[in-house]
């Protein structure tokens, strides 16, 4: 018994061990944290904490008018230019260095001096402590190490490969930018930067990760934003304690008010364009480096159903467009349970022309209606998996193809009825309309179609009210996930079912830019004088001179009303 006990307590002090290493990290094992003015020593120490890599590059050289300070950059191969470490950083430091006395650079501030005289380089910046110079090293800078100075200097030479900005194949458009976020943060906050010119748009580095030091930059515009907002996310990433943060998936699983509900709290896309209207509304965005999707917070309901393109058109259309994804909305999560809930339970609502087909349809099938649909929703979802993994070529022909077999044949078979291949594939359909929505809409419709089996209509509206106190009640960084709507706010219906003209959205939403809920400018612009009317003219000139402009404006031509101002 105690032999037992006293094995077990050496297991848990063994794991004990391992997970303080894990935390700690392998290079705080040295007691030394400050650099040494001893150069030797401090390359000793660094090869001992960054091991025997063949992509750290430690390359030493002397430089000075005699050649009598001892020199040693450190960088990693393949995440640095090569042509800015040898035309910026080693050429200025061994050739035009002769020119100086090295008695003046060996002082106690040479530090200072190569920094300010020698390196033509934009982003310099001294540090003290290993910490600093490993990860500067490994983020990509290049770090001088100088004999006889206990201070390192951190040089900015980041050039690794990168994707080049193209269109994002999840959110295309027929009308707006093609541009969207690449695995290069940088790359991403200058998309940014070029939305919003405006020196009150900020960002804010961080890094998170034991293990890997991912580089997170949060971004806002001051003054919209509401600052407990930015308060918020900033100590919730804070209290991310992990090894990794390798996607931004990663953040939001950690970050998320409700994390066991279905419905996603947390927004992402990839297109500039879409985060700077997200960030101009009062929201905050998060960019992770190595991934093209950004986060967004707070996120609402309704942003699923929105698409930039919304904005770039004319209202009308686009309003259609919008009722049309709320329909297809609830076709994909309702469809099959209306199907199983008329076909075993309600055959009194369905037209007897219309039953008499279905049942003619269904005659000799050995199973329910429930298990045919829940069974086809399966095949469909392999076979959308299937066509996601594979080749892009064969993905498309195995999704299409596969679904035409397989249901032509199941239904020669007499294993399922042809209804339900039409149900399954009106649903398949409808998906694809709101995408940002797909993964809830399965998971809703698998519970919908087993309460329809079960309970008939009466199971489809447990559910339905079921969600929708569930969406009442989610918040989103303190915001609503249900608003406009719960609770209702009847100035920011204007952007939900149906989209007014830009010119009429004059406010931002009242559950996130309240800070600032000023957008533009709405007032009524009088009225332009009639034709009968007389326009005075401008003493000494003729009342017949073509450039002449009068109160309607260029001769001839009225300025269009919403865009006037005074002199319309």
């Amino acid at each position: 018994m105690f032999g037992f006990l006293f094995k077990k307590l050496q297991f848990w002090q063994l794991l004990n061990q391992r997970n303080s290493g894990k935390q700690n990290g392998n290079w705080q094992k040295s007691s030394q944290t400050s650099l040494s003015r001893d150069l030797k020593e401090n390359l000793k120490v660094l090869k001992s904490i960054l091991g025997t890599s063949n992509d750290i590059v430690i390359r030493e050289f002397s430089f000075g008018y005699d050649e009598k300070i001892n020199a040693s950059i450190i960088f990693v191969d393949g995440l640095t230019d090569r042509m800015t470490i040898n035309e910026s950083i080693i050429k200025p430091l061994m050739y035009d260095t002769h020119l100086f006395d090295s008695r003046e650079l060996l002082t106690t501030n040479n530090i200072d001096i190569i920094q300010k005289s020698m390196l033509s380089v934009g982003d310099v910046k001294i540090v003290t402590s290993l910490d600093d110079v490993i990860d500067g090293c490994l983020s990509g800078d290049t770090v001088l190490l100088i004999n006889g100075s206990d201070q390192a200097l951190v040089i900015s030479s980041r050039g690794w490969e990168s994707r080049g900005i193209q269109e994002p194949k999840t959110e295309a458009v027929v009308r707006g930018p093609r541009e969207g976020f690449t695995e290069t943060l940088r790359s991403n906050t200058s998309l940014l930067r070029r939305k919003i010119r405006n020196p009150d748009f900020i960002l804010e580095n961080m890094q998170l990760g034991q293990r890997t030091k991912t580089d997170i930059c949060i971004a806002y515009l001051k003054g919209v934003v509401n600052p407990k907002l930015v308060e918020e996310v900033k100590y919730r990433l804070k209290k991310i304690n992990t090894d990794a943060i390798l996607e931004s998936g990663y953040i939001e699983q950690f970050i998320e008010d409700a994390p066991f509900s279905p419905f996603a709290t947390i927004a992402n896309s990839e297109k500039p364009d879409v985060i700077a209207g997200k960030l101009l509304e009062g929201r905050v965005a998060i960019l992770v480096d190595g991934t093209p999707m950004v986060l967004t917070v707070p996120m609402v309901f309704i942003e699923s159903f929105q698409t930039s393109e919304d904005y770039y058109s004319r209202p009308f259309y686009t309003s259609i467009l919008r009722t049309l994804r709320f329909i297809s909305f609830f076709i994909t999560i309702l469809a099959p349970g209306v199907y199983v809930a008329l076909t075993t339970f309600h055959q009194e609502f369905i037209p007897t022309p219309l039953l008499i087909t279905m049942a003619a349809a269904r005659e000799g099938t050995p199973f329910p209606a429930v298990v045919e649909a829940i069974v086809m929703g399966i095949v469909y979802e392999i076979l959308r998996e299937a066509g996601i993994r594979l080749p892009r070529p064969v993905g498309s022909a195995i999704s299409i193809v596969g679904a035409l077999v397989i249901g032509e044949a199941a239904v020669s078979a007499g294993l399922i009825g042809a209804p339900v291949v039409i149900v399954v594939a009106l649903t398949a359909i409808s998906s694809f309309v709101v995408p940002a929505q797909s993964d809830t809409a399965a998971l809703g419709r698998v519970i919908i179609t087993i309460s329809a089996g079960a309970l008939g209509a009466f199971g489809i509206i447990i559910i339905l009210l079921a969600g929708l106190i569930h969406l009442c009640t989610l918040r989103s960084f303190g915001t609503p996930y249900f608003s406009p709507l719960a609770p209702l706010s009847f100035r920011d219906l204007k952007d939900v079912f149906i989209r007014l003209p830009i010119w009429a959205m004059f406010t931002r939403p009242r559950t996130i830019g309240w800070h600032d809920p000023q957008r533009q400018e709405f007032r009524q612009i009088p009225a332009p004088p009639q034709d009968s009317e007389k326009v005075e003219q401008p003493q000494g000139e003729p009342e017949n001179n073509s450039n002449m402009k009068s109160q309607t404006g260029v001769q001839g031509l009225k300025r269009p009303r919403k865009i006037g101002n005074k002199d319309t």
